[in-house]
């Protein structure tokens, strides 16, 4: 069972990390809201040949717990997405970086103030190892640079997105017995249509880009590798380990964001990289170790 939650952790998280170079490679080519907009469009069209038949067996439950199928959209797929966006263009790669290490935190303060659920020592010093190994990416292997930081409204609105999303990881304990199909769709529905005021702005507002031949490459990516299959991979990831546990696998987007912009992109690796990912990896099996022995302990 672990085994598997941990392949698809490993596996979202470097979807993830090909997102992060994939909207570096974005820039000019499609601007943010219509790449938020047109992935969950191309997204719902993807799912629903998969989700259309057991949605209609489903819709009891799923118009049942709508309200709480429209939030998990809505924070997870669409405003996450957005502020992100948006606050790369008020602050720095770094301080996003160093803003969205605080996810796993921030997750396991929720589930202990929500469901009374417990960390053991270990766990937070394996919480700890990975925003050092963060920090270390951030930083491009100075944690000097960090002392430099100049906090702005990008970094202010950056932890509403990291609020959201650790709100989106701990509400999937409360996802309804409905099939992953149905869910997928219904969460996809739910963030094209939250997504849609935003796409309208940027247009009103003469700052939308259509998308050229590169842009819609890179929609299609964001749609099939970062939103459906990762977030399919991440849902199940949660199931099997809870959401302490499967959101610290979240600090090695960076990791491996700047690992692929090395392959990708033809960025120089660094020493301090191979350091970062060590101490990242490091703190997921320290924290593991303490997480499922405890688990175990439960049973």
């Amino acid at each position: 069972m672990h085994r598997a939650a941990y392949l698809f952790l490993l596996s979202t998280m470097l979807l993830w990390g090909g997102n992060s170079v994939a909207g570096k490679l974005a820039v000019g080519h499609v601007s943010p809201m219509t790449l938020v907009f047109l992935r969950w469009v191309m997204a719902v069209l993807i799912l629903l040949p998969i989700g259309w038949r057991t949605l209609r067996e489903d819709w009891p439950e799923v118009r049942s717990n709508w309200k709480l199928l429209a939030g998990l959209g809505a924070c997870g797929f669409t405003i996450f997405n957005v502020i992100f966006y948006t606050a790369l263009n008020y602050t720095t790669a770094i301080n996003v970086s160093i803003e969205q290490a605080a996810i796993p935190i921030v997750i396991i303060l929720a589930n202990f103030m929500f469901f009374r659920l417990r960390v053991q020592p270990l766990q937070i010093v394996g919480v700890a190892l990975t925003i050092a190994g963060v920090a270390l990416t951030a930083s491009h292997g100075d944690l000097g640079q960090l002392l430099k930081l100049d906090l702005n409204y990008g970094d202010a609105i950056m932890l509403v997105a990291v609020l959201c999303y650790s709100l989106y990881s701990v509400g999937l304990r409360l996802k309804p017995a409905i099939r992953w199909q149905s869910f997928m769709l219904a969460l996809s529905i739910a963030a094209l249509l939250i997504s849609l005021p935003f796409v309208i702005w940027e247009i009103a507002s003469g700052n939308v880009i259509v998308p050229d031949a590169r842009g819609w490459a890179l929609t299609l990516y964001t749609a099939l590798g970062a939103s459906v299959v990762s977030q399919v991979l991440y849902i199940k990831g949660n199931e099997l380990i809870g959401a302490n546990r499967a959101g610290l696998f979240i600090n090695l987007v960076p990791i491996f964001g700047t690992l692929l912009s090395v392959l990708i992109v033809g960025e120089q690796f660094q020493p301090y990289q191979a350091f970062a990912l060590a101490l990242v990896l490091g703190g997921i099996a320290l924290a593991e170790y303490s997480g499922s022995k405890a688990a175990l302990q439960m049973q």
